[in-house]
């Protein structure tokens, strides 16, 4: 596998999503019509630490926290999507299809990291957030039974330190390899004044492939159909603006340990998003997976109803797999309402497939061989949404 940097150096002005709930893609004008215009919700936000923890000291500890009230509204984007979707039909997918010649299809995706970065810049842990960079997006991809080709990312910061952009970049790197694509380039650009010294900012595009007649895209799934989990290593990088607010609010610091787990608090909010690819292609190649899951922002509530037919919904067993440390601790902290944490975590479940009774039998023994691990965590039942047990 061969793998190229390409970065060029720029202060030219570019645009940079401060303030995004979601973010929309279209086909360059000049291509042909693709076979679907993808739609990522990943809800976050990138705020300065210093206003958001201002703003958590008048928080009453006795208050539930919200995303909402951290900055991000998820219903804002809801509602951005609604329109987007008016001027380009087809926008739902993790994945933008795009029809070449012959039997493939291309499957594009592109993502952040969020205000994780934050808690970068304040762990001084910067060799792996080029992981859970190339992790949203290839898993994403991956949903449509994409095998990732090839990576680009953008690095963006006021004044460039070489030795901290080379600790990302080395992230980046990991990231390709245990997804076996290749970083064929990027851009690092420096632009005084608009980040804060010391800081930047992350962007990163993945582009994969799939034969027309192994799309995984939901249409297949019928009432009867079991959902299965794989584990999520913590957060990953959705709803760090929430666990932000959490965290100045439980006067506990990034160095302090994890109540309930093994490591410092701030190891556990930096471990890196698992890559699920070769997990998951290697499902797929046995047959019976009808639809795929990445649990980003919008957690179990928003996501899993995506890859859907309409009049179909979900059942989710809560007492399927034991909620990590990490998330007890941030909803006790945070007084936050269960539904408020099914709807902006993973809870501990980072991928959620949607596959035949059969395929569920077949898996789950699997993972009872200790080949990896994974969890019967509902069923496809009929009706709309997704209803907690």
């Amino acid at each position: 596998m061969e793998s190229r940097i390409l970065h060029s150096s720029s202060s030219s002005c570019c645009y940079s999503s401060l303030d995004t709930v979601n973010r929309y893609r279209f086909p360059s004008v000049s291509s042909p019509k693709p076979l679907s215009v993808s739609f990522t919700q990943t809800a976050r936000t990138r705020t300065k630490v210093s206003r958001v923890l201002s703003m958590s000291k008048k928080d009453d500890a006795t208050d539930s926290l919200t995303y909402k009230a951290s900055g991000v509204d998820i219903d804002a984007g809801t509602e951005l999507v609604k329109r987007i979707a008016k001027m380009a039909p087809g926008i739902g997918g993790f994945g933008g299809l795009f029809p070449l010649a012959g039997d493939d299809y291309l499957v594009a995706g592109t993502d952040g990291v969020g205000t994780k970065l934050k808690l970068a810049f304040e762990t001084g842990i910067h060799d792996t957030i080029g992981i859970d960079l190339v992790a949203m997006s290839v898993n994403d991809i991956v949903t449509s039974g994409a095998k990732p080709l090839f990576f680009l990312d953008y690095f963006a910061t006021s004044r460039l330190d070489v030795d901290l952009a080379e600790k990302v970049i080395k992230g980046i790197v990991e990231g390709c390899r245990q997804s076996e694509c290749a970083l064929l380039g990027g851009e690092t650009a420096e632009m005084p004044g608009f980040y804060a010294e010391g800081e930047y900012d992350l962007s990163g595009f993945a582009v994969g492939i799939v034969k027309k007649n192994a799309v995984i895209n939901g249409k297949n799934i019928v009432a009867g159909d079991v959902l299965i989990g794989l584990p999520s290593s913590g957060v990953h990088s959705n709803g760090f603006s929430l666990v932000r607010r959490v965290l100045a609010r439980s006067n506990l610091s990034l160095n302090d340990a994890l109540p309930g787990g093994s490591t410092t608090l701030g190891e556990a909010l930096m471990a890196p998003t698992v890559i699920y690819v070769k997990q998951v292609l290697d499902i797929i190649s046995r047959g019976g997976v009808k639809g795929i899951a990445h649990i980003t922002g919008g957690g179990f509530t928003d996501n899993i109803p995506r890859v859907f037919p309409d009049g179909l919904g979900a059942v989710i067993h809560t007492d399927a797999w034991e909620l990590p440390p990490l998330f007890k601790w941030i909803q006790q902290s945070g007084r936050i309402e269960d539904s408020e944490m099914r709807r902006t975590f993973n809870l501990g479940i980072g991928m959620v497939m949607v596959v035949s009774p059969e395929a569920a039998s077949r898996i789950l023994q699997e993972a009872k061989n200790g080949d990896y691990v994974a969890y019967r965590v509902g069923e496809v039942i009929n009706g709309e949404g997704v209803s907690y047990q």
